[in-house]
């Protein structure tokens, strides 16, 4: 059947099995554990999708962000704005056309772009979503900790041939929030307190790392810092007020959020939500700090992509965003994944620094035609984000040095080859470590991560009112990190150059300069015969467990202070 025979049945919504197509046809679509079903959806219930458009000029824009990113291009920190990432990747007329045309036929009327055109979040009732997008099937789940409520379809959907050249895939359907892998670990057993401290504060982490109490924001600068929020998870205020009273030491810091971006929730402060805004804001301390809240409260709507769009509609953006969030690699659709890349990658075309938590749980594992793999995590595995791991005290009670933590994530992709930044780095790690798994295990040719890490293990948190200890996890080292590469950016900005932009090809060049190389411990994976529980293993250098290290402020200011 040709393309004007598909046309037709196209505006028509007439759309005969020769002419569909199903644009992610290896998504996971089983009911997650702990998920049920609460029926079908009224016909007349109002649903949002968001279209992802098929963007133009991707192998320039990656040409750019080597340019932008790599201090020996001439290029290097010379970031584009919004609307030049815009003239570069917006879809076609003809992309714009056809698929505008196809959603009006369908009544879907209320309909929003963004400023790059490559995305179109639209309102339409179940009963007009059901047969625009023929094979899905609306049903109500709950489930996760927070008995969360989403619509999505279990079965797959199809779209007419006519758009296979100009939809990646469609948002609102399949995917379902993750929870968050925060721990919180029995405290150990301690005889006597001289000279000891009782959990990660913030002095604990300025000592360890080196920040002193006049290593804060200037207040003279127009610098600022960001988390995102997803799954109904908010912070309060009043938590932050009192971190800040308990635990904010003798350095100068703020006691409030300088701006909003969503809706906070009136309901309970999230344990995950209170960690990110009060160790963002105490590590990259008196730096405006701005909270994207994506609660998800419309339940068609996916956070994490609602995150995306707002990226993709503000000129003028916080240099370093802190994310701690991730999926199993393998549960996500291969046209998700890449489009996600590609939105990290104009992020960093535009200067701006995504840090994201590696995960909790070591190298994963999961088993594929009977043998058991190593299991990587999205976004952690994205070459286009730096990708933050966790350590922990030798002595938990002490400021000591530090060794792996054994729930840091960690690993290597296996949608996403190895980056040449990171080549001469992975393969000194594969010759050298005495302790790696089976090469079944693992494809040693992608992209390799974390990059970096910083403490995860013991932290303090205070949410709805309460101090709360020894909580545990990568979501607790992004921020941390985050924090400290906001202060860099301080200096930088006042002393005339731009903020670091997308840190990894000047990372892997200067080779880990400037952090504590962590040489001991290993990560979990897989509970077999073969691998007995240990991934991976940190060693000299680059290891996929804590990356180059962990931060020591005044050597790392100094290594990226300049151009």
């Amino acid at each position: 059947m040709g393309l004007r025979a598909c046309l037709l049945g196209l505006f028509a919504l007439i759309v005969a099995s020769k002419c569909s197509y199903s644009p992610e046809p290896d998504q996971q679509r089983t009911l997650p554990h702990g998920w049920v079903s609460l029926g079908r959806v009224d016909p007349e219930e109002e649903l949002s999708l968001t279209f992802a458009l098929r963007q133009q000029n991707l192998k320039r824009l990656s040409e750019l962000v080597q340019a932008v990113s790599d201090p020996g291009s001439p290029r290097y920190g010379k970031y584009l704005a919004l609307e030049d990432v815009a003239e570069l990747i917006r879809p076609s007329p003809l992309t714009l056309h056809t698929v505008q045309k196809w959603l009006l036929a369908a009544g879907a009327q209320n309909c929003h772009s963004v400023i790059t055109q490559d995305f179109l979040t639209c309102w339409l009732s179940v009963r007009q979503a059901e047969l625009l997008l023929p094979g899905a099937e609306f049903h109500r789940y709950m489930g996760g900790p927070e008995k969360t409520r989403v619509v999505r379809s279990l079965r797959p959907y199809q779209l007419p041939q006519a758009l296979a050249p100009h939809v990646d895939f469609v948002g609102g359907l399949h995917r379902f929030p993750p929870t968050s892998s925060l721990r919180q670990r029995p405290a150990p057993q301690v005889a006597g307190t001289v000279g000891l401290h009782l959990g990660v504060t913030p002095s604990v982490i300025r000592e360890r790392y080196n920040l002193t109490a006049q290593d804060v924001g200037s207040g003279t600068t127009n610098n600022s810092q960001a988390c995102a929020q997803f799954l109904e998870q908010y912070f309060h205020e009043s938590d932050l007020a009192e971190f800040m009273h308990l635990f904010g030491g003798k350095f100068v810091h703020l006691a409030s959020v300088s701006h909003v971006v969503g809706k906070q929730g009136r309901g309970r402060a999230g344990i995950e939500a209170s960690l990110d805004v009060e160790y963002l804001m105490s590590a990259g301390a008196n730096i405006s700090t701005w909270v994207y809240s994506n609660a998800g409260r419309h339940e068609a709507q996916e956070p994490f992509l609602q995150w995306l769009l707002l990226l993709s509609n503000e000129s003028a953006l916080p240099p370093v965003h802190t994310v701690s969030y991730g999926d199993d690699e393998d549960s996500l659709s291969s046209a998700y994944i890449q489009r996600v890349n590609t939105e990290f990658m104009k992020a960093a075309s535009r200067g701006l620094t995504l840090l994201f938590a590696s995960g909790d749980s070591g190298a994963g594992c999961w088993s594929v035609s009977g043998r058991h793999q190593f299991r990587p995590s999205f976004p952690a595995s994205s070459p286009y984000v730096t990708t933050v791991g966790g350590t922990s005290f030798q002595n938990p009670f002490r400021v000591t040095n530090e060794v792996a933590d054994y729930i840091s994530g960690g690993g290597f992709s296996n949608v996403f080859p190895q980056p040449s930044y990171q080549k001469e780095a992975v393969a000194q790690f594969l010759k050298s470590s005495p302790h790696l798994p089976p090469s079944s295990y693992f494809n040693a040719s992608g992209r390799a991560y974390p990059d970096v890490a910083a403490l995860s293990d013991g932290y303090w948190v205070v949410s709805n009112g309460i101090p709360i200890p020894w909580v545990s996890g990568t979501s607790a080292s992004t921020p941390v990190f985050g924090g400290i590469l906001s202060l860099i950016n301080e200096h930088r900005i006042l002393n005339g150059h731009p903020p670091l932009g997308f840190l990894n090809p000047r990372l892997y060049q200067q080779r880990g300069a400037g952090l504590f190389d962590v040489t001991h411990g290993c990560h979990e994976s897989c509970l077999n015969e073969e691998v007995e529980g240990e991934g991976f293993c940190s060693g000299p250098g680059w290891d996929p467990v804590t990356g180059w290290g962990t931060p020591n402020f005044p050597a790392l200011l100094k290594t990226l202070l300049n151009p």
